[in-house]
């Protein structure tokens, strides 16, 4: 399901106040998180290897030769395998780094590489080489919630909206990763929000 990139949703409905939401927000992130954390993890693996099966067969991965993906935590979909198939795939692989409290940067993930915990428990590489948004062919994006027009819906750091914007503005293709339970008919999202080309899920 392609979209146009870097398109910005307008808020769900008319008068939708700033407040309204964020509560909106908080209640889908509350009720998703849960089931993130009780689904099993049998199934966790079973539908994540299938996401990279589907992931692996668009022509925008296939193409890509520097490819961003997430280190998953806390019952997110399965990138570890991903994330070793691509680089004996040939592909570099980068991964997300806390410069500060909002700010991520893309730092490549060598094989076999030592991790650390950074700053919100999200393993990171502990020897740090970043390389620049514009060297990037594809960023796989983690969220908590998606819509199908690509509408996504964070744990509230704010630090990928930020990411996002910049990405956008060098035309890197964004996908994002989900379980079907993560995917809702919308998603609450103001003007500022940047919605995602593509969302892969199973």
């Amino acid at each position: 399901m392609p979209l146009r990139q870097g398109h910005k949703r307008t808020n769900i409905k008319m008068g939708f106040s700033a407040k309204d939401l964020e509560l909106t927000k908080k209640r889908i992130r509350s009720k998703i998180l849960a089931k993130l954390n009780s689904q099993k993890e049998e199934e966790r693996k079973r539908k994540s290897e299938l996401i990279k099966k589907k992931l692996f067969r668009t022509t925008v991965f296939q193409k890509a030769k520097r490819v961003m993906f997430y280190i998953s935590f806390d019952g997110e979909v399965n990138t570890q395998d991903m994330i070793k198939e691509a680089q004996d795939l040939g592909k570099i692989v980068a991964v997300p780094v806390c410069v500060n409290d909002r700010v991520i940067k893309p730092c490549i993930l060598r094989n076999k590489a030592r991790l650390i915990k950074g700053p919100y428990g999200v393993c990171e590489p502990a020897i740090k080489k970043l390389i620049n948004l514009e060297d990037l062919d594809l960023v796989i994006v983690p969220g908590v919630a998606f819509d199908k027009k690509g509408n996504r819906l964070g744990r509230g750091k704010g630090c990928y909206d930020y990411f996002l914007k910049k990405l956008t503005s060098r035309r890197v293709p964004s996908i994002g990763l989900a379980f079907d339970f993560q995917i809702l008919p919308s998603i609450p999202a103001s003007s500022e929000d940047v919605s995602l080309d593509r969302v892969i899920f199973a």
